[in-house]
């Protein structure tokens, strides 16, 4: 694809992610402004359209994507309709930038590589955390050799129920299996541990697991335990719990090797820890307000001619990879 001058994007879902996330950022960028959002509620879009100063607002996602005043689109709705609406857009010849997880299976997101193979139109999905300043000082740690050679990485994450979880007749979609998939909350939390571990330690090559559903509080599992091997031998494994006790709440990852251990949170952004002989050093890192702005900011570069974005659809197809393997068993 050649080079864009100008981004002017349109977004598709008008949601939670977009005012606190990612929608004012895209009009921070030099060369990128949003010119169109779309909600199935016209007057949901309408009103963000008004609050954000945007032009045009549609509740027809297929208007939005034939705007022609519209380059590239933002793809901000649950899982299932991730690959519908990244392939319109490609087919359209305008990039995409997708949020987590790319689709609601593998098999989805193969499809989604394909189409921008053969479009040659490409497609960025929103694993943030990649350029975050937090996790990178992680990378930075492992790379300068802080823990020496790396032995194993695991992964524990427990919280306890939401008060809507208990509402059989109105579960959020993330609990519905024909949305968001059998692995439920762990299909929408998941996706960002398990890129960001193969963007620490490269690609995962083998994947199992067990998913139970414990509690019976809806139909999707609640309780999944999985482990895998990454392609330069590393090993690790995951817990995850939506339905602990709130005394057991728990986000960490924890890496091991041969002269230390370091240990981060994916959500709470709790101090990270270096563990060495010289003893425990913490490390306070600030994240940016609108935490997609340095992802977005790389894809505004990348659509400009710039340096390549590390965040593609191809890069994480991975993570739907192993979800379906763990969930799957």
């Amino acid at each position: 694809m050649k080079p864009l001058k100008n981004i002017r994007w349109g977004l598709i879902g008008c949601g939670e992610v977009t005012e606190k996330k990612s929608g004012p950022a895209f009009s921070m960028i030099e060369g990128s402004d949003v010119v169109a959002v779309m909600s199935r509620d016209r007057k949901k879009a309408k009103s963000y359209a008004e609050r954000h100063g945007i032009q045009h607002y549609y509740n027809d996602p297929v208007e939005l994507i034939n705007d022609p005043d519209v380059n590239a689109i933002y793809i901000a709705t649950p899982p299932s309709s991730h690959a519908t609406f990244a392939m319109m857009a490609l087919r359209a010849g305008k990039p995409a930038y997708v949020e987590k997880p790319l689709a609601a299976n593998y098999e989805d997101c193969l499809r989604i590589n394909k189409v921008s193979e053969q479009t040659d139109i490409p497609c960025f999905v929103a694993y943030y955390r990649r350029y975050l300043p937090y996790f990178q000082k992680v990378k930075s740690l492992i790379d300068e050799g802080a823990i020496g050679k790396l032995l194993s990485v695991q992964i524990r994450f427990a919280v306890p129920p939401r008060e809507l979880d208990y509402n059989s007749t109105n579960l959020p979609w993330r609990l519905q299996p024909d949305i968001a998939g059998a692995g439920g909350y762990f299909n929408d939390l998941a996706p960002h541990q398990l890129d960001m571990i193969q963007y620490l330690f490269g690609t995962i090559i083998e994947a199992e697991g067990y998913s139970m559903n414990m509690l019976g509080l809806y139909k999707v599992a609640d309780t999944i335990n999985g482990c895998f091997k990454f392609h330069n031998g590393l090993t690790g494994s995951g817990s995850w719990s939506f339905v602990a006790h709130d005394s057991a709440r728990t986000d960490r990852i924890e890496i091991f090797g041969d002269k230390g251990m370091i240990c981060f949170s994916i959500f709470d952004y709790t101090p990270l820890a270096l563990h060495t002989e010289s003893g425990r050093q913490e490390f306070i890192i600030e994240n940016p307000k609108y935490v997609q702005l340095p992802l977005i900011q790389a894809v505004v570069d990348d659509l400009r001619g710039g340096k390549k974005c590390l965040c593609t659809s191809v890069s994480a197809t991975g993570a739907n990879w192993v979800m379906d393997k763990i969930v799957k068993g």
